[in-house]
């Protein structure tokens, strides 16, 4: 049977084509897609660097139905609504061993190692799938993945109520981030931004305006310090002193970003990596003796926790959703059908219009 899918036959080679319709193999579910985020990393996948292997489904953040079961698979699955974790460990090496499945060593990966939700259907292994509630939409359920992937980072840095945090850059997963500070009661949290539908988005979510520096208009470093120097009288730690971000998360991955952070941070500071890099690193000699002399902690972070229990990323995330404490779908920019995909990849790459999260519905 045949089914209608984006395929990417080569790089800029993005297609909507008839494609057959997969089976699932062992272990394995059939799911018809509902809704379908086009990530940031699908960009430069579809029209810069490539995929692994041609032809490729691209799309890993997707929710749907199950509707068939494969040998070895639980039936109990067909007709449930689910949201699937993309990454598919291999269940042997170290970091598997220790359940640490995001840093798995040789990791297949649904929609850039094997194809993906681009696509009417796709067959994805049973044990990545957790439930949807009815409370909780297909919109919702495919901003699991991005969310997940927010809520790493925050979990790896570990935020006190009482810290200052610090959010540079505001694609989807920093103003995500900044969502799940927030919730989890972060008060102090100061965000960098460049465009006014960021801001707009910021302070929809309760941000005051005060704590939103436009990078376009401002020094960044220069007013950081200045609202240091203005909230200090207010904040809980004052008589501290305050120096900097207790806590900051770089989502953007470019050097002077990165440089940014550590130049910010007060001593003893937590520095959290999340953005993907543009390009190589380098430190400086001074910035490398800030982060020796202020002895800050400079952790990395990729992926999320998908560990089948309420300690994992995803299950954080939807107890949250199903809670009604998180409003993601006011993030969704555009809302786009199948056949209009190949236009919100254009939109991403050519910036032609704002956007923040990019859905397309396969209803």
């Amino acid at each position: 049977m045949q089914m209608k899918a984006w395929v990417l036959h080569g790089i800029g080679d993005f297609r909507l084509e008839e494609a057959k319709k997969p089976e699932p193999g062992d272990g394995e579910v059939l799911v018809a897609v509902k809704a379908a985020g086009i990530c940031g990393s699908d960009i430069p996948r579809i029209y810069r660097t490539g995929a692994y292997s041609y032809p490729l489904i691209p799309g890993h953040e997707f929710s749907g139905v199950v509707t068939e079961a494969g040998r070895g698979a639980d039936a109990a699955w067909i007709n449930k609504r689910v949201g699937v974790f993309p990454l598919i460990p291999c269940g042997v090496c170290q970091p598997c061993r220790k359940k640490a499945y995001e840093m798995c060593r040789n990791y297949s990966y649904t929609g850039s190692r094997r194809d993906g939700a681009f696509a009417e259907y796709v067959a994805v292994p049973a044990k990545n799938l957790i439930e949807l509630p009815e409370s909780v939409s297909f919109e919702e359920g495919a901003m699991l993945e991005p969310m997940a992937v927010a809520v790493h980072a925050m979990r790896r840095a570990v935020p006190g109520t009482g810290d200052i945090a610090a959010v540079c850059g505001l694609g989807t997963i920093g103003t995500l981030l900044l969502m799940f500070l927030l919730e989890a009661g972060v008060k102090d949290v100061f965000v960098f931004g460049n465009k006014e539908f960021q801001r707009q988005a910021v302070l929809r979510m309760g941000l005051p305006e005060s704590r939103y520096c436009d990078s376009r208009d401002e020094a960044a470093g220069k007013w950081f310090m200045e609202q240091m120097r203005q909230a200090e009288s207010g904040l809980e730690k004052e008589s501290e002193g305050r120096a900097g971000a207790d806590v900051f998360f770089e989502c953007v991955g470019r050097n002077e970003t990165v440089l940014q952070a550590v130049n910010l941070s007060a001593p003893g500071g937590r520095i959290c990596l999340v953005g993907n890099p543009y390009g190589d690193m380098a430190f400086g000699k001074d910035v490398y003796w800030k982060i020796l002399r202020n002895q800050l902690t400079v952790t990395g972070t990729w992926n999320s926790s998908f560990l089948h229990g309420e300690e994992d990323d995803w299950h954080y995330v939807l107890s949250r959703l199903a809670e009604k404490r998180i409003a993601p779908a006011g993030l969704i920019s555009h809302r786009l059908t199948m056949e209009e995909l190949g236009k919100g990849t254009l939109i991403m790459r050519d910036k032609t219009e704002d956007y923040m999260k990019i859905m397309v519905s396969m209803q």
